[in-house]
C-alpha cells in the first residue's frame, strides 16, 4: 500500500515537473519572440495601423477621383439607344409615317454625342476647385500622420522616462537594502539603537512602494503607446533608449520665428489655405451658371418596321381604259393602254437597317433667362462656404500662434526647472555623502540618513521627469516647425 502511494506521489511530482518545464519553455519562447522596438519603428507601425490615417487616405483617394472626373467632364458625351416595340391596332407606321390598322413590330437604333463648347467656364473652375480640394486632402492626410507621429514620440519618451524612474527606484531600494544588511549586523552586536534599523526598514518599504508606482506608470505608458500603434499590449516589450542628455540644451529659437516656420511647414495651415482657395473657385464656378451654354451635338439614326414593304415589277399587259373614241358609225372605241403589274414584298431587316440611316449635327445655345433663382442661390451658398473657409483658416492661424506661444513658455519653464534640479541634485549628492559617512561611522542618526537619502532620491526622480519633460516640450516645438526627428 505504501509502495502504491509512493508511486502515485512520484508520478504526480513528475507531472508537475513536466508542467512547470512546459510553462517555462512557453514563457521563454514568448519572450524570445518579443523584439526591441525603436521610436522610428513605433511611428511606422502606428501610421500603418491607425484608423484615422486610413480614413484620411480614403478621403484623399475620393478627392482624387473627384478631380479626375472634373477633367473628364471636358470630353464629349457619347451614347447609343436601342428601342424594340410592338404596336396593336391603329398606329403610325414608323417606316412610312402612314396610319395602319395592323400589328407592327418595330426597332429603333440611335447613337449620339455632345460636347460643351462654353458654359461660363464652369468646367474649368470646377477642375481647379477639385484640384485644390485634392491637394488639401493630401495635406490633411499628412497632418494626421504628423499628429500621430507626435503622439507616438511623446508616448515613447514617457516610457523611457518611466523606465528611468523604475531604475532609479530600484537603485534607491538597493542602497537602503545594503544599509539594512549592515545595520542588522551592528544591531546584533548592540552597536546601534534598534529604532535605527526599524527606520531603515520603513525606508525600504517606501522605496518598494516607489518601485511599484513607477512600474505601474511604466506599464500604463506601454499601454498608451500600444493603443497609438493599434497593436496588442505586451508586458515584456522592450524599447530602445534615447540619449536624452544630448537634447537637454538650450532651445535656440523664439516664438515669432517658430510661428512663421509653422505657417510655412505645418500641414494643417496648408490644408486650411487650400480649402479657402478651393471655395473661391467654387464661387467662380457658380457664377458660370448665369451664362449661356453652347453645345455641339451629333446624331445617327436608323429603324426597322415589320409593315415596311416594296413593290416589285412582275409583267405588263394591255388593258382597256375608261377613255374612248367616237367612231363615225356612232360607236365607241375604248383606248387600250399598257399596265405594269407589281407584287408587294417585305423589306428585309438588313436592307431597312442600311437604307433608313439619317444623321444630324446641331449647335445648341441654352440661355438661362429665369431658373427660379437657382443660379443666384448657388452663388450665395458658395460665398457662404468661402466665408466659412476663410474663418476656419483665420481661426487656425490664431490658435496656432497661441499654441506656439504656450508651448514655448512651457519649454522655457521646463528648461529652467531642469537646470535648477541639476544644481539641486549636485548639492544633495554632496550632502548625502557626508551624512552617509557620519552614519556609517556611528556618529549620525538614522533620521539624518533617511532625510538626506529621501531628499536625494526625490531630487533624482524630479530631475529625470524634468529632463524628459523638457525633451517633450522641444519635440512639440519641432512639430510646429515641421522638423520632427527621432
Amino acid at each position: 500500500m505504501r509502495l502504491k502511494k509512493s508511486k502515485m506521489k512520484l508520478r504526480s511530482f513528475c507531472l508537475f515537473l513536466c508542467f512547470f518545464y512546459t510553462i517555462k519553455v512557453v514563457a521563454q519562447d514568448s519572450t524570445r519572440n518579443i523584439t526591441s522596438l525603436n521610436i522610428q519603428k513605433c511611428v511606422e507601425i502606428a501610421i500603418s495601423n491607425n484608423l484615422n490615417v486610413a480614413q484620411s487616405e480614403l478621403a484623399a483617394k475620393r478627392a482624387n477621383i473627384g478631380f479626375n472626373q472634373a477633367k473628364l467632364n471636358l470630353l464629349p458625351n457619347f451614347g447609343a439607344n436601342v428601342q424594340q416595340g410592338l404596336n396593336q391596332g391603329r398606329s403610325i407606321d414608323p417606316f412610312t409615317n402612314a396610319y395602319l390598322n395592323q400589328q407592327i413590330n418595330y426597332t429603333n437604333y440611335s447613337v449620339g454625342g455632345s460636347i460643351i463648347l462654353f458654359n461660363g467656364f464652369v468646367l474649368w473652375n470646377t477642375i481647379k476647385q477639385n484640384l485644390l480640394a485634392f491637394e488639401a486632402s493630401k495635406q490633411e492626410l499628412q497632418q494626421q500622420k504628423d499628429n500621430l507621429t507626435l503622439n507616438v514620440i511623446l508616448a515613447y519618451l514617457q516610457i523611457l522616462n518611466n523606465q528611468e524612474l523604475v531604475n532609479q527606484s530600484r537603485n534607491q531600494a538597493a542602497v537602503t537594502q545594503e544599509q539594512i544588511r549592515r545595520s542588522e549586523i551592528l544591531n546584533k552586536d548592540g552597536a546601534i539603537a534598534p529604532y535605527q534599523l526599524a527606520d531603515l526598514k520603513g525606508q525600504l518599504s517606501n522605496d518598494s512602494l516607489s518601485i511599484i508606482n513607477n512600474q505601474n506608470n511604466l506599464e500604463a505608458a506601454k499601454v498608451a503607446l500600444a493603443q497609438y500603434m493599434n497593436v496588442p499590449y505586451q508586458k515584456q516589450q522592450l524599447f530602445e533608449p534615447l540619449n536624452a542628455e544630448q537634447l537637454s540644451s538650450s532651445y535656440n529659437n523664439n516664438p515669432d520665428a517658430i510661428y512663421h516656420a509653422a505657417l510655412e511647414q505645418l500641414s494643417l495651415v496648408k490644408a486650411s489655405n487650400l480649402r479657402t482657395k478651393s471655395a473661391a473657385k467654387a464661387v467662380s464656378s457658380a457664377h458660370g451658371y448665369l451664362y449661356p451654354t453652347l453645345s455641339l451635338n451629333a446624331y445617327l439614326y436608323t429603324n426597322y418596321s415589320s409593315a415596311a414593304s416594296k413593290s416589285i415589277f412582275t409583267d405588263s399587259a394591255r388593258v382597256a381604259t375608261n377613255d374612248y373614241v367616237n367612231l363615225q358609225n356612232g360607236t365607241r372605241s375604248y383606248v387600250m393602254a399598257n399596265q405594269n403589274n407589281y407584287r408587294q414584298e417585305k423589306i428585309s431587316y438588313q436592307d431597312q437597317f442600311k437604307n433608313n440611316y439619317n444623321s444630324a449635327i446641331t449647335l445648341g445655345l441654352q440661355i438661362p433667362i429665369f431658373t427660379n433663382w437657382v443660379a443666384r442661390n448657388r452663388i450665395a451658398l458658395a460665398k457662404i462656404d468661402l466665408k466659412n473657409a476663410e474663418l476656419v483658416e483665420q481661426t487656425t492661424r490664431i490658435q496656432l500662434k497661441q499654441s506656439v506661444e504656450q508651448a514655448f513658455f512651457n519649454m522655457i519653464a521646463a528648461f529652467s526647472r531642469y537646470k535648477t534640479l541639476q544644481s539641486q541634485v549636485s548639492s544633495y549628492i554632496e550632502s548625502f555623502k557626508a551624512t552617509e559617512v557620519k552614519f556609517n561611522a556611528g556618529v549620525g542618526t538614522s533620521v539624518d540618513y533617511t532625510v538626506a537619502k529621501n531628499k536625494l532620491d526625490a531630487a533624482n526622480i524630479n530631475l529625470i521627469s524634468a529632463r524628459y519633460d523638457y525633451v517633450l516640450r522641444m519635440k512639440i516645438l519641432d512639430y510646429y516647425q515641421g522638423k520632427l526627428t527621432w
